[in-house]
């Protein structure tokens, strides 16, 4: 029988402490990683540059427009590359796919994740912040946004009545705006109630996406804004059963009239806002939507969207927010998702992202921070005849409200609205 005692050491313990020295020397590298991660946000920024470079980073992010894309894929990715050697790989997913994909690592223990910067806000945004799923604050490390973004703006420091606490980085300003076809539509509507006239005299030729599609969520509530013209009651709420409560009845019932004069009589709705687009670019509808007051400009440019499409805001209301970039806690490229967080913040890459030729979206930079030569380059964008002007945007814009409506809208529009119609 083979000795399995050598040199003082026992062979049957060594194998059973084998897993533990394991499990010992894994949990030592997370810890490393750790602090590795950790000596980012007390570097110098050159540091993280030269951290950055040549490295891969997996952006992942809403993929379901058009312009969006072409941005990041033909504007962002080369610059980066060019610039940084840092190589920018755009993978199309839902943001609450990402924060599920990150809650569900964390549950398992993984520490090395598939997502070095997502693009987050909302309620996904809270979520993700309460199962601490995000990697820390990063934000007031980044030299543009020291320069160029006002991190204390009450429209920035809080998403949906979240406190952002530098955890992500705003990235655009958007508005809520339908766009219709001119040539269908005449005397377009400017009030829910007007809409509602409209689609009974225009049978089948509006509908809006399920609201567990974030346009079509942002469709349902900001009805609430018609009905309750007091914006700081509709702040005060941040429980799902108190919306219902105070608007359940009206705002239901609207929808449930609405419904049988939808496209297919409401038995069915696109899943998607870009499902959505394709029924307004074929005809079939005269109406789409949008939570960006710039997004049609490109699609009419290059023929997707009909030549007579025009847009109009809802003049009780039109939600705003701000959306951000973020680093999730276990993303393998810190240093690079820093790196490239911090290039999309920059004056180039803002003004490029305004223009209609690329995605159309405002700027999140504070306009008194850019250089006289900069202000002019966005002074001399045409954003587009599809695009309302700044004074009308004013007028109309109404704050986003606490991410609890969301929930509130998700968990009830399927019973109040499309089974109280079938």
């Amino acid at each position: 029988m083979m000795n399995e005692k050598r040199n003082g050491i026992n062979k049957g313990a060594f194998l059973v402490y084998l897993p533990a020295i394991f499990l010992f020397s894994a949990c030592a590298q997370e810890q490393d990683e750790d602090e590795s991660a950790d000596d980012l946000l007390e570097a110098g920024w050159e540091e993280v540059v030269a951290e950055a470079e040549g490295t891969d980073v997996r952006f992942h992010m809403w993929g379901g427009d058009e312009g969006t894309n072409t941005y990041i894929d033909e504007w962002v990715a080369p610059r980066l590359a060019e610039e940084y050697d840092i190589y920018l790989e755009r993978v199309p997913l839902d943001t609450e796919e990402v924060v599920q994909r990150l809650y569900t690592e964390k549950q398992a223990g993984e520490g090395a994740g598939s997502t070095d910067v997502f693009w987050l806000n909302g309620e996904n945004f809270r979520l993700a912040k309460e199962e601490e799923l995000l990697w820390g604050a990063f934000a007031e490390r980044l030299p543009n946004v020291e320069e160029y973004v006002d991190m204390e703006d009450p429209d920035v420091a809080y998403d949906f009545g979240t406190a952002v606490e530098g955890l992500q980085v705003p990235w655009g300003n958007v508005q809520f705006t339908l766009f219709y076809n001119d040539e269908h539509v005449t005397d377009p509507p400017a009030t829910y109630e007007e809409l509602l006239a409209w689609a009974k005299e225009n049978p089948g030729r509006f509908t809006y996406p399920e609201p567990q599609d974030f346009t079509g969520n942002a469709f349902v509530r900001q009805l609430i804004y018609e009905l309750t013209p007091d914006t700081e009651e509709v702040l005060t709420i941040n429980d799902p059963n108190e919306a219902e409560e105070r608007y359940g009845e009206e705002v239901w019932s609207y929808f449930q009239e609405l419904s049988p004069h939808l496209w297919r009589e409401g038995e069915t709705y696109p899943s998607s806002l870009a499902e959505l687009d394709q029924l307004f670019a074929n005809e079939e509808v005269w109406m789409t939507m949008g939570y960006n007051e710039g997004r049609a400009e490109h699609l009419v440019q290059n023929e997707t969207f009909p030549q007579a499409t025009e847009s109009q805001l809802f003049e009780q209301g039109s939600i705003g927010n701000t959306h951000y970039l973020s680093i999730p806690y276990n993303a393998q490229n810190k240093a690079g998702a820093m790196a490239a967080i911090n290039f999309m913040l920059s004056p180039e890459a803002q003004i490029a992202k305004l223009d209609p030729a690329m995605w159309g979206e405002s700027m999140v930079l504070e306009p008194a921070s850019l250089s006289a030569e900069e202000q002019e380059e966005v002074e001399a964008i045409e954003r587009g005849d599809t695009v309302p002007d700044e004074k009308e945007l004013n007028e109309t814009f109404e704050p986003e409200m606490d991410a609890s409506f969301v929930d509130w809208v998700e968990q009830h529009w399927i019973d109040e609205v499309v089974r109280e119609s079938s």
